[in-house]
This record gives structure tokens, C-alpha cells and sequence, in this order.
């Protein structure tokens, strides 16, 4: 079995590099499949033919879309015609019927579930064969033919770009590439819970980037609650079992492309006047990032790795048929993109402040089901400042929304 290079870093790796390459097998069996089943009906049901409508990027929407995949897709809003649940901005939470807050509910679980199986499938696919960049590029492929079988067969309406909307999708195709890439690297160099531990402090490029690139500088008290989270994470990182530079530096690369692409994808709606194309939802929008972000990761993993990946390949097929291996590749990028679209259909139906409460939990979940799968040893340090810093980062999330619908209501 081929493992990591840095496999003395990863305790995720060492409990896996003596075990044979089928154990990825034994995690895709019908469950594992049934559920791939229900989440691509679940997103492939949602109002194909309806045309969403094109609003301008608000400082609310902004919120909103710091947590989730692109600012651009969080521009779009869209009215499901089956429960009339559309997103709400502002809405009271309380006024939502019992079959919403059932539906809601779904999709939060769902995402939250798709999202902790695809983190432990990823990882265990890489501790088989250690080659992250092309292994991310296959997963993206995966994610366009998904989304190219639903536009064929009209099971989804297909987008149309309009120029400006190609060149806004393909900027935000290439760091959205750059930041999954540089998550896979670290995921493939440390443990799961190391790399989701250095991942809480992507609010903290966000407001850098935000500052230094839109110089929109928020209140002082915003900045003021990311101190616990930069010093969780440090405190959390110091002296921990699994750290690994290259982890840490791919991961902290990884929250710097994520910032970028959310503050590019802003840049780019505006830039374009909101007008980007038609049959434009939320996912349909992230479908055309996934197969912009394969094309542009094709020569990033062929200068990184080359053909190494057809080597790792061979060393692997004698504990494992290449049924198996391909079977375990597909999953593992159907979970990757399954996840994703399953995260917009819940957070385009709640409050941004329920997002911030979810993403968060989200992590949380994350790194506690791979310390419990992999068996990864954490030290009581790691474990106080993994909490100081997810704690800072939903404190950060509820504060800035408060000062930004406080902003809004003064300027009303």
C-alpha cells in the first residue's frame, strides 16, 4: 500500500499504511451508496426549469456567502415552486411551516453526513494512493459529468453564459481549483482533524482579504473576535501529535484561495452587472465552476505529479482489483460534489445566522469523526484550542452579522 511521504506527520496515515487497499471498499457498500443515491435525487429535483432572478450582491448576501462555496451562487435567488421556500435573507425562522422546518432539517443532516463520509473516504483513498492533486482533478471530473448527465437529459435545465458570465465563472473556477487542490494536499500530508483544525481561520483571511483587496474594513469589535480564533488554532497546533508543515502550509494556502474566490466571485458579479447568463441556480452555478475547475487543474497535476499517479496505481491493484480502485475514486468525487450541492439547498433556505451556527457545527462533526474513524491521538492542548477557535469563528459570524444588519437598518 502507497501512503504519504510525510506518513510519520500523519497519525491517519499510520494507522492505515499496514492495511490492505480494500478497506476503502468496506465504507462504499450499499449504505454508502444508498446515500450517494438520495443526495444526487434530492439535488437533481430541485426546480430544474426555474428561472432564478439576478440581484446585486448585498452586504447581507455577503454574509451569507462567506459561508458558503461562492459569493457569485449566493447572488442568485431562487423560489422553489413545490414548498415556496425561497431564500429569506432576514426572515424570522419562527414563521417556518413544520414540513419547511422538516425539509430544512433534511438538508442540514444530509450535508453535514455527505460531508463527514466524503472527508474519511477522501482520506482513506489517499493514504492508498498518495497523489492529491490528480486524485482532487479526477474528483472534479466526476462532479462535471455528474452535472453534464443532468443537463443532457433535461433533468436539470442547462445554463447559458453569457461572456461575461464565462469570464466571471472561469476566475472563480481557478482559485475555487487552487483551494480544494491545496485542501487535498494537506489532507494527503496530516491528519483530517490537523487540516479542518488550521481550516477555522479561513474568516480570518476572508476579513483580510476583504480589507486589504475591497477595503471594506468592518467594525473594530469584528476584528476583536477573531483573536480567539487565530489563538485556538495556534494553541491547538502547538506541540500537536500529527502536525506537519506541509499540512499546515497547504491548509493555510487553502483558506487564502477560499478568500479570494469568494471576494473575485463578488468582483465579478458586480463587474458583470449581475448579468451572467440564464437557468442560473445556485447549483447549476456551481456545476460550471466544478467543470472549469477540472480543465484548469489538468496541467496543475501533470507538472506536479505527472504520471507518478499511473505508478501509485500499479503499487496499489496487488491488494486490490482496478474495479475496486476506480469504483472508490468515483465515490469518493461524487461525495465531494454531492456534498457541496447539498450545502446550497440548505443554506438558500435559512438565515445567515443560522449558517453561521451550522457551518461551524459542521467542523466540528468533521473533526471529531476522524479522530474517532482514524483513531487519531489528540492531546488535551489540541483539543482546548480546537474549541477556543471554532468557538471564535461562530462568535465572528454572529457578530459581524450583527454590525452589518445594524449598518443596514441605519442606512434605511
Amino acid at each position: 500500500v502507497v501512503v504519504s511521504a510525510e506518513v510519520n506527520a500523519s497519525a491517519d496515515n499510520q494507522s492505515y499504511c499496514q492495511q490492505p487497499t480494500s478497506l476503502i471498499i468496506k465504507t462504499m457498500r450499499s449504505p454508502i451508496l444508498a446515500l450517494a443515491l438520495l443526495a444526487a435525487t434530492v439535488s437533481a429535483r430541485q426546480a430544474p426549469f426555474v428561472k432564478p432572478a439576478l440581484a446585486r450582491a448585498t452586504s447581507s448576501s455577503s454574509v451569507q456567502s462567506s459561508k458558503s462555496a461562492l459569493d457569485v451562487t449566493s447572488a442568485l435567488t431562487t423560489t422553489d415552486v413545490n414548498t415556496n421556500i425561497a431564500i429569506r435573507g432576514g426572515d424570522d425562522d419562527a414563521s417556518l411551516s413544520m414540513s419547511a422546518r422538516f425539509k430544512i432539517g433534511g438538508y442540514f443532516s444530509l450535508w453535514y453526513i455527505l460531508n463527514v463520509v466524503y472527508n474519511i473516504l477522501n482520506k482513506k483513498y489517499l493514504n492508498v494512493i498518495s497523489a492529491p492533486l490528480t486524485v482532487g482533478s479526477l474528483q472534479f471530473l466526476v462532479g462535471s459529468l455528474y452535472c453534464i448527465i443532468l443537463w443532457t437529459t433535461k433533468l436539470r435545465a442547462p445554463p447559458i453564459l453569457t461572456p461575461s458570465g464565462k469570464t466571471a465563472v472561469n476566475k472563480v473556477g481557478f482559485y475555487h481549483m487552487a483551494g480544494q487542490e491545496l485542501s487535498m494536499m494537506s489532507l494527503n500530508a496530516g491528519a483530517v482533524s490537523f487540516t479542518h483544525i488550521v481550516k477555522a481561520l479561513e474568516p480570518f483571511f476572508s476579513a483580510m482579504v476583504s480589507g486589504v483587496i475591497f477595503g471594506k474594513w468592518m467594525n473594530p469589535v469584528v476584528y476583536a473576535t477573531l483573536i480567539p480564533v487565530v489563538g485556538g488554532v495556534a494553541y491547538a497546533c502547538l506541540k500537536e501529535r500529527a502536525f506537519s508543515w506541509l499540512a499546515f502550509y497547504t491548509a493555510m494556502g487553502s483558506n487564502l484561495a477560499f478568500a479570494l474566490r469568494a471576494v473575485v466571485s463578488k468582483s465579478a458579479l458586480d463587474a458583470s452587472g449581475g448579468e451572467l447568463g440564464e437557468n442560473l441556480t445556485s447549483v447549476n452555478l456551481f456545476g460550471i465552476v466544478t467543470c472549469y475547475a477540472f480543465i484548469q487543474s489538468i496541467p496543475l497535476f501533470l507538472m506536479g505529479e505527472g504520471l507518478s499517479f499511473i505508478q501509485l496505481w500499479k503499487d496499489a491493484l496487488p491488494n486490490s482489483s482496478t474495479y475496486e480502485l476506480v469504483k472508490g475514486l468515483v465515490i469518493s468525487g461524487l461525495f465531494h460534489y454531492l456534498n457541496n450541492e447539498v450545502m446550497y439547498l440548505a443554506l438558500s433556505n435559512v438565515h445567515p445566522v443560522t449558517l453561521a451556527v451550522g457551518n461551524t457545527m459542521k467542523r466540528v462533526f468533521i473533526v471529531v469523526a476522524s479522530v474517532v474513524v482514524f483513531r487519531t491521538p489528540i492531546t488535551v492542548q489540541a483539543a482546548i484550542g480546537s474549541a477556543v477557535g471554532l468557538g471564535g469563528v461562530l462568535l465572528y459570524s454572529l457578530t459581524k452579522q450583527y454590525y452589518e444588519e445594524l449598518e443596514k437598518n441605519q442606512a434605511a
